[in-house]
């Protein structure tokens, strides 16, 4: 198939973001409007890339698009390299990518001796340590890791909140005298600030320094989030297809298995996509706080020591993070799913 969307013209946008770029150098706004500048060169670039896709045929337009989602990011790190070593950016808060990465390798193969501390563990002792000290040696190089320490109190707090939100939410769904008990109560605890009861939390167990209330608090901000998706996604089922069930004979189980369940597991994923991205933000600010090892107490004590390069390298590692935990999700979502390939 070869058919075309109807282009538009794409000189118009290129003379005009040729046009904002010369302007911005001829009279030194690059300096002064640079904001102003960039918005309209983005917006230029938007209908550019809109009219070159439109004059592809339709069977190269997926690899255009995927080539735009890698290429943007790419184009904004050469801005801000640019802006930042140009001066129009002050380097010291805003330091240069380049510099930044600097930073990220410097953290990934150094050791603090000050803190005790590693970004992530120092795997190329492992051979060593195992063959001095065993597991043991292998278990101190994990504990000093930061990445590690966070991704632990992620996946642990976000199964240990999932799991039960997804069988309330199921409940409640199903059940309109269990929506109607907790449906106020819910929407009454899932709007507090996770950060304000992380002291509760810390009053609760026994060691309140310990990893306890972190994957806790982890555990609750996830709960209620995938909880109120999969009731959504319960109650948001076509009856069509529940009167389909039932004139085909099919017992409670089977409808649960065979015609609720799947009906209502894409809310369900969207669910676990934004608990596990809140977990995520949480357990960041919770290190912020009370944590002598994970990536958001390598971010707050990189602030405080105004090192502002690696303060922007551990900012990273949680997007990478991010990124990282999303995909491995929607990997288990498309094997959950396999009827929703396209």
């Amino acid at each position: 198939m070869t058919a075309r969307r109807p282009a538009s013209s794409w000189w118009v946008p290129a003379a005009i973001l040729f046009a904002t770029v010369a302007t911005g150098f001829a009279f030194d706004l690059w300096t002064r409007a640079w904001w102003g500048l960039l918005a309209v060169a983005f917006v230029c670039v938007v209908l550019l890339a809109e009219a070159l896709e439109g004059r592809l045929a339709v069977r190269h337009q997926g690899a255009y698009q995927k080539a735009l989602a890698i290429g943007f990011p790419i184009a904004l790190l050469a801005v801000w390299q640019a802006l930042a070593t140009s001066g129009v950016l002050n380097p010291r808060w805003f330091p240069p990518p380049t510099q930044i990465a600097g930073a990220l390798w410097d953290l990934i193969v150094s050791y603090d001796r000050f803190n005790r501390t590693s970004l992530i563990g120092r795997p190329w002792l492992v051979p060593e340590r195992f063959a001095a000290e065993g597991w043991t040696g292998v278990r101190a190089l994990i504990d000093e890791s930061h990445l590690w320490a966070t991704l632990g109190r992620v996946l642990g707090g976000f199964a240990i909140g999932a799991a039960p939100g997804i069988l309330v939410g199921i409940a409640m769904g199903l059940n309109r005298t269990v929506r109607h008990m907790l449906d106020a109560t819910m929407s009454a605890i899932y709007v507090l600030p996770k950060i304000a009861i992380f002291p509760i939390l810390m009053l609760v167990f026994p060691d309140p320094f310990g990893e306890g209330p972190k994957v806790a608090v982890v555990a609750i901000s996830a709960f209620f989030l995938v909880a109120i998706s999969t009731m959504a996604g319960v109650q948001g089922i076509d009856p069509v297809y529940l009167q389909a069930g039932r004139n085909f004979g099919a017992n409670r189980w089977q409808m649960f298995r065979h015609v609720i369940l799947p009906g209502a597991l894409p809310i369900v994923f969207n669910g676990l996509r934004l608990a596990l991205g809140t977990a995520l933000i949480v357990i960041v600010a919770v290190e912020f706080v009370r944590a002598d090892r994970g990536v958001g107490f390598l971010i707050f004590y990189y602030w405080q020591i105004l090192v502002t390069p690696k303060m922007y390298a551990g900012l990273f590692v949680v997007m990478a993070l991010g990124v990282g935990l999303t995909a491995l999700l929607q990997w288990v979502e498309r094997r959950a799913m396999p009827w929703r390939k396209g």
